[in-house]
């Protein structure tokens, strides 16, 4: 079972749905129990960053998903969600992150538009189950801020938007995806269900 944590902020639907599609089982839930309980869980994100961190900390799945990156199982951030997984962020003020990934979140600066929308292509940086059997192409993103690890190991896949931008990150059992995967045609939902089978190796080896 994957949990998608619900705490007031994503695109939950679309993102069951494409859990589902894919063979597994998904529930949108806030409880704790059934976040720990669960094969992998993901946290998705569509607004701002201090109300997102916001509203975890209100409801306590701050910790809860700090405990279940601690737990080894794979976690998944999704857009805001993955920039969620850094310290900080300068979005409207300088806020805190959940910070199991080191780096901040920035807005882009530059005489070009923002936010950055639309289909840009994948650069893979190095080595990953998540690219098993793919090749690199085109994922969909929207976002007017971007993040910047500080650990280059961190950094798995980039896209080129007046420059290098983080597209998708990972240490260990933690996964972040800029863009959205489940609007992203047949690469976005393959890495997806990459995601997902790290929930079936996983539970086996735990």
């Amino acid at each position: 079972m994957i949990a998608i944590i619900d705490y007031g902020m994503g695109n939950l639907h679309s993102v069951s749905k494409a859990v589902e599609r894919l063979g597994y089982e998904a529930v949108v839930t806030a409880d704790a129990k059934e976040i720990m309980e669960a094969d992998g869980a993901i946290l998705p994100g569509v607004g701002a960053f201090g109300d997102a961190m916001q509203n975890l900390q209100n409801t306590g799945l701050d910790e809860v998903t700090k405990f279940y990156a601690a737990s080894g199982k794979p976690l998944l951030g999704i857009c805001l969600g993955m920039q969620l997984l850094f310290g900080e962020s300068q979005e409207y003020g300088l806020h805190k992150g959940l910070n199991l990934l080191p780096g901040e979140v920035i807005r882009f600066q530059g005489d070009f538009k923002v936010p950055h929308m639309g289909w840009n292509r994948l650069t893979f940086r190095q080595g990953n189950p998540l690219f098993e059997g793919l090749e690199e192409g085109h994922v969909y993103f929207v976002h007017s801020f971007h993040a910047k690890p500080e650990q280059g190991d961190d950094l798995l896949a980039t896209t080129d938007y007046y420059g290098q931008v983080t597209a998708i990150v990972g240490r260990g059992n933690v996964y972040g995806m800029q863009f959205h995967p489940e609007k992203s045609g047949d690469l976005g939902m393959s890495l997806l269900r990459n995601f997902l089978a790290l929930t079936v190796s996983s539970k086996a080896a735990l």
